[in-house]
């Protein structure tokens, strides 16, 4: 039986179809994003298929984004990938249209939308959307489309290394290799950072607190952002670099922002975090969220606590 049976049928019935994703998107959001928006567009050549969000910078190479009107809402068929709630949505007409699908692959927190398929076992949005295309009839895999799937896998399985990994999700990966993808440029492109970001990376160390337990925390502020000439969002290129110490098990990296809140990004090679990131406005995967902090003293309250987070799940292995 085709689990998306339902979600193809709304599609039939509507000429116009806006794509949202969440805000500051990663490779899975745009590429899951752009992914079901080529698909549908080759399926169906007479529907209007647009897809919305602000740009970033930094992945303009992957996906841009197209201008959307208040008028393009009215009597459309809104669907989001990649992202677990409302506040998320990088698009406050999100609920302007006529009908609303969620589609994604992060815990299930918010079950908005009138139709909604949420998988936590998949990889990624993009390795659902993948499933979206191999289920229905309608539909067909194309190169350019296996592109932008094949990235959002990637990005959200850091290149096959995360537990996310599946034996599903390599079987996926093979059919967008089958298809002649470039894939080794998708991965150079990914793998590639400024001389300013990897000057960022040797300053994080300099600054990562790291306890006993083996939770870890550096702060990346104004300062240090306009010493090496970078933005917020290349900031966001060392999230995963405290990770590669043996001695650092999960960790917390807090950058500043324009209104001197604090952006938090949590990882962990085992301890569940997630559950942190929801007390902090914020929420995600339970090794890897983001959460919100207004200052540097909630920053100190989220590391103590993931210390304890740590050392409570080493005490029980």
């Amino acid at each position: 039986m085709n689990k998306f049976a339902d979600i193809i049928e709304t599609i039939k019935k509507y000429d116009r179809i806006i794509i949202l994703r969440h805000q500051n998107p990663d490779p899975d959001a745009l590429g899951s994003q752009k992914g079901l928006a080529l698909t549908l567009q080759a399926a169906f050549p007479q529907k209007t298929i647009l897809i919305g969000g602000q740009n970033a910078e930094g992945l303009k190479w992957l996906s841009t984004m197209d201008h959307i009107k208040n008028d393009d809402f009215k009597g459309a068929l809104v669907i989001t990938t990649d992202t677990a709630n409302t506040p998320r949505v990088d698009d406050d007409r999100y609920d302007q249209g006529d009908f609303l699908i969620k589609i994604d692959h992060h815990p299930n927190d918010e079950a908005y939308g009138d139709q909604l398929y949420v998988n936590t076992d998949a990889s990624s949005s993009s390795e659902i959307i993948a499933d979206f295309i191999e289920d229905c009839d309608d539909l067909t895999l194309t190169k350019e489309a296996a592109y932008y799937l094949y990235a959002g896998i990637v990005g959200d399985t850091g290149r096959f290394m995360y537990p996310s990994t599946t034996e599903h999700t390599m079987c996926v990966a093979g059919r967008f290799l089958a298809l002649g993808i470039d894939a080794a440029g998708i991965n150079q492109k990914m793998n590639e950072i400024t001389l300013q970001q990897a000057k960022l990376q040797g300053e994080l160390f300099d600054r990562l607190k790291v306890d006993e337990s083996g939770a870890a925390m550096a702060v990346i502020d104004d300062d240090l952002m306009n010493k090496l000439g970078i933005n917020q969002e290349q900031a966001n290129s060392v999230v995963s670099t405290p990770g590669r110490l043996g001695e650092v098990f999960a960790w917390l990296e807090a950058v500043q922002k324009h209104d001197d809140t604090y952006r938090i990004h949590l990882r962990s090679k085992g301890p569940v975090i997630n559950e942190l990131a929801k007390e902090h406005d914020g929420g995600g995967h339970p090794l890897a969220s983001g959460a919100n902090a207004k200052d540097l003293e909630e920053v100190d309250q989220m590391y103590n606590k993931l210390i304890k987070i740590v050392t409570d799940f080493k005490k029980g292995e």
